[in-house]
């Protein structure tokens, strides 16, 4: 039997503030957009608002992929990062940037192409259908530089970049924010432009992004492309990336998916429930990078020590992380409701729309225990370790076997209330709490994946 490893608690923290704080940051400047978005929007009109929010779920999706190719490239890379393998890190970087690109490019022309089907998906109203085919038909272009982007922010994360990263996504969301305020109300003599000047700050946003990781990863400490390999990658490491890369997307689009679904869901039951939900998921978002933030420095910490071979080590830390969740969870609830009047009062709404946010905000209060608890432990400390496919099984059961199948016969066959079928929407974390404790106690995610 193993002697139990005592965690150097200073040290831990150190490490969980390092890279926590600059993840979180990073997460809620990302949800700042589309935060920005609503309010702003939310101010001209209740239509705009909820069109833009509905036209995001096709970037929401394609996150989906390029989450998962990037996650898979973080989860290996941070092994290699711990065992000094720089070589093999330039390898991963060009595995990520070759899939992410292709992503990208088929996102990008079906928004430049089929913008109306797309948005079809999501309401059948056709003044929001209208609305937001010409937002598509813009920030298509941001999609096509996001892939990019993104491969090299996940290098930075992996290789002691973190602070540069999320400085980099920071000013550009402060950059998309401030455009977003001159485009979207006409400012400095720019013309009137709403939804479409949401559109054009997002794109404008995303290429100042790129190239400021172009710039930044130049420095001779930073991880690159090596484009003199960029078509002759090992094929070990592929296969590997593959391994990792494939229950990661499973697990993404099963999530990604059932989230856009529950959007298309509510956007079924009218404009109010849209526009509540639009709302609470923009709340959602911002409360959830606590938590996102710490789930990502979980994977980390817990790569790094695995991939040293240190996996006693690496075990203490995933349990110490997993019970940190808890706490967060907890916080996360009461900031939920202590936020609930604010945001009822920031965006223009009907009196309907009003009373479905109220009863929302309570029921996400209770939802946000479980979704920090599974981002943390699961996208955190399972990931970290390799344990990739019980993310897919679990969302399969929840979210396609429970969540989504009551949420559409509630919707659509027996007509309940709004605020019941978003509930329903909201049982597939808090439900499968238990299940992921049973996993976790397994510990099949302490092994070492470098070669």
């Amino acid at each position: 039997m193993k002697e139990k490893v005592s965690i150097n608690k200073r040290e831990f923290y150190q490490n969980l503030t390092r890279l926590a704080l600059p993840f979180s940051l990073q997460s809620l400047m990302l949800a700042s957009v589309a935060a920005g978005d609503a309010l702003m929007l939310g101010k001209i009109a209740q239509d705009e608002m909820t069109a833009v929010s509905l036209a995001t779920q096709i970037q929401f999706v394609q996150n989906m992929f390029l989450g998962a190719a990037t996650g898979a490239g973080a989860i290996l890379g941070a092994q290699y990062w711990g065992k000094g393998d720089k070589h093999t890190l330039e390898d991963i970087f060009n595995i990520i940037l070759r899939f992410c690109g292709i992503i990208s490019l088929i996102f990008f022309l079906a928004c430049e192409l089929t913008p109306g089907p797309l948005m079809h998906i999501f309401t059948s109203d056709e003044a929001l259908v209208a609305i937001g085919s010409s937002y598509l038909r813009i920030a298509g272009w941001s999609y096509l530089l996001t892939g990019v982007s993104q491969c090299y922010l996940a290098m930075m994360k992996v290789s002691d970049h973190v602070k540069p990263g999320a400085l980099i996504s920071s000013s550009a969301v402060l950059l998309n924010l401030c455009l977003n305020a001159i485009f979207i109300f006409g400012l400095f003599g720019m013309p009137k432009m709403q939804a479409r000047g949401a559109a054009f700050a997002t794109t404008l946003s995303r290429i100042i992004e790129l190239a400021l990781c172009i710039i930044v990863s130049a420095k001779a400490s930073y991880i690159r492309p090596a484009f003199g390999r960029f078509f002759k990658l090992p094929k070990q490491l592929t296969a590997d990336f593959v391994k990792q890369c494939l229950p990661l997307m499973g697990g993404s689009l099963c999530w990604g998916v059932g989230f856009t679904s529950y959007t298309a869901i509510m956007g079924h039951m009218g404009t109010d429930a849209a526009a509540a939900n639009s709302v609470s998921a923009v709340a959602r978002d911002l409360i959830c990078c606590m938590c996102n933030g710490i789930g990502s420095a979980a994977g980390i910490m817990v790569g790094n020590e695995l991939g040293a071979g240190r996996l006693e080590l690496g075990k203490a830390y995933g349990i110490k992380l997993k019970n940190i969740s808890y706490l967060i969870g907890l916080i996360s609830t009461a900031l939920v409701l202590a936020v609930t009047p604010l945001v009822i009062n920031m965006v223009i709404l009907t009196e309907q729309a009003r009373n479905y946010l109220i009863g929302m905000m309570i029921i996400l209060s209770v939802y946000m225990i479980g979704r920090c608890v599974n981002t943390v432990t699961i996208n955190g400390v399972l990931d970290g370790g390799g344990d990739t496919l019980f993310d897919m099984y679990s969302l399969i059961v929840s979210m396609w076997l429970i969540a989504i199948p009551l949420a559409l016969v509630g919707a659509f066959i027996l007509h309940w209330h709004p605020l019941a079928v978003y509930a329903c929407t909201c049982l597939d974390e808090v439900g499968k709490i238990p299940w992921v404790m049973i996993r976790f106690r397994k510990y099949k995610w302490v092994q070492d994946l470098t070669r």
